[in-house]
């Protein structure tokens, strides 16, 4: 595989943390709006959920996609390789489950609370299934910032990997 300069690999490096600093900075967003807002007003349940959309379609999703992108372009056009170590494995897999509950629980369900908030107005408030869906996404993206916060530890530490040989 050919190694790309010093200099290459630092840009890459680069644009690699602030893909994760939008993604993980969105998921923050989101979760302080999704904890902070009152489910008793509808205006501002509506303001809350309206930013969580555009926050999740414009920051977590361009983050989410970038961080993918640029993990296949170390995987293929440098030497980290996919599997050359069980820690990269790792964090494959981890990022693989944490976009599936993202694309199919945080935001399945913020968007069906949104189509509630819009047709049901303040009445979805008090809709089980509004309280419901509401909750869940509080706690899928609790377990996709304790991922991410994993899948960070382990970028630095490296665990798990492979010792030169002397």
């Amino acid at each position: 595989m050919n190694k790309w300069n010093p200099t290459t690999m630092k840009w890459l490096k680069i644009v690699h943390l602030i893909l994760v600093a939008l993604f993980f900075g969105g998921i923050m967003s989101s979760v302080a709006l999704n904890f902070g807002m009152s489910l008793h007003e509808y205006e501002e349940t509506l303001d809350s959920y309206q930013a969580m959309v555009l926050i999740s379609d414009q920051i977590v999703r361009i983050g989410a996609v970038g961080t993918l992108l640029v993990g296949f372009v170390y995987g293929i056009f440098t030497s980290w390789g996919f599997f050359k170590h069980r820690w990269i494995t790792v964090k494959w897999v981890l990022f693989l489950i944490q976009t599936l509950i993202g694309i199919f629980i945080v935001d399945k369900l913020m968007v069906a609370n949104m189509e509630m908030i819009e047709t049901l107005h303040a009445q979805a408030l008090t809709n089980p299934a509004f309280i419901q869906n509401h909750e869940i996404r509080q706690y899928a993206v609790i377990v996709q910032i304790g991922i991410t916060l994993f899948i960070i530890a382990i970028s630095v530490i490296k665990p798990w990997k492979k010792k030169k040989s002397s």
